[in-house]
């Protein structure tokens, strides 16, 4: 019988992303290289559990929970989180950042100083400016000045990010003019925080890092993994927590959140998709052979 691993998701590192695995081991993923495993019949997926701590009671949770995770353990993992808003005494300087996902997609959005732009390739950002840097709270009052005065959001659907992947503009130029336009906006409002420094507007494009360049528009993406399914594919792009995943029928988006809490099993590749998958224009149900 195969040796099972449980996936910890996708990691981004200074050389590309790289697939974790519980125990600290990590996979490098390359453009090309082959993507393929499963999930052994009668498998169940069970709660990752929170901070580092297995879940007691090993919960089985849905298969299409981006989280894995229980109720309680899901508390928990909120319980001290800057996202969440439970932190106020955190004495790390923050960036505050603009990220662009597609066209009319901009985000507001903080992150720790020393994690650089990692939160960014982690969301998926296809391009993205800092705005400024200052303590948690003056952070956390420029992110609110912005939805505020500029109606820019502090959050945008994975869903919607992954449906305009492929209609991105060719040129960085054009990518990173709704940041800059806005970044001008922004830093012209009056009652910015006194402690927190402006930066100047300098868009970062992670087209190339993301493997975005020419690649083909994906036709639909996993919604959940199942007993006795199986993905397998030529890897293409990767984007965020998403892996573009190339198949006989078109390329599909796997989000890799969606692995974790399984044991997935390495296969041989003889079925390419056998696993719930929604057409980006239409339904589509488990298949063997795709669209």
């Amino acid at each position: 019988m195969a040796q099972a691993w449980r996936c910890s998701g996708l990691r981004w590192s200074a050389h590309g992303p790289e697939l974790a695995w519980d125990g600290g081991r990590r996979s490098a993923l390359t453009w090309g290289k082959r993507v393929a495993f499963g999930v052994a019949e009668g498998g169940v997926r069970t709660c990752v559990g929170a901070r580092g701590h297995a879940c007691p009671v090993r919960a089985v949770v849905p298969g299409r929970s981006t989280g894995a995770r229980c109720e309680e353990c899901a508390r928990l993992d909120r319980a001290r989180s800057v996202a969440a808003d439970t932190i106020a005494d955190d004495p790390r300087p923050y960036h505050v950042y603009l990220a662009w996902f597609g066209p009319g997609m901009t985000k507001v959005g903080i992150t720790a100083l020393e994690r650089g732009s990692a939160r960014l390739l982690e969301q998926g950002a296809v391009c993205f400016s800092w705005l400024g840097v200052g303590p948690l709270m003056a952070a956390r009052r420029t992110e609110e000045l912005l939805r505020a005065a500029l109606r820019v959001p502090d959050r945008i659907p994975y869903g919607d990010k992954r449906a305009v992947r492929s209609a991105l503009p060719v040129s960085a130029e054009e990518r990173a003019a709704e940041v800059v336009e806005l970044h001008g906006r922004a830093v012209a409002l009056p009652g910015w925080p006194e402690s927190l420094d402006r930066e100047p507007c300098r868009p970062v494009d992670h087209v190339g890092v993301f493997g975005l360049a020419g690649v083909s528009a994906a036709v639909g993406e996993v919604t959940e993994l199942v007993a006795g399914g199986a993905v397998s594919g030529r890897l293409v792009a990767a984007a965020g927590p998403d892996l573009h995943v190339e198949t006989g029928g078109g390329a599909v988006v796997v989000d890799t959140r969606l692995m974790t809490g399984w044991e997935l099993v390495p296969t041989g590749g003889e079925r390419e998709l056998s696993v719930p998958v929604r057409g980006f224009r239409e339904e589509v149900g488990v298949q063997d052979g795709l669209f």
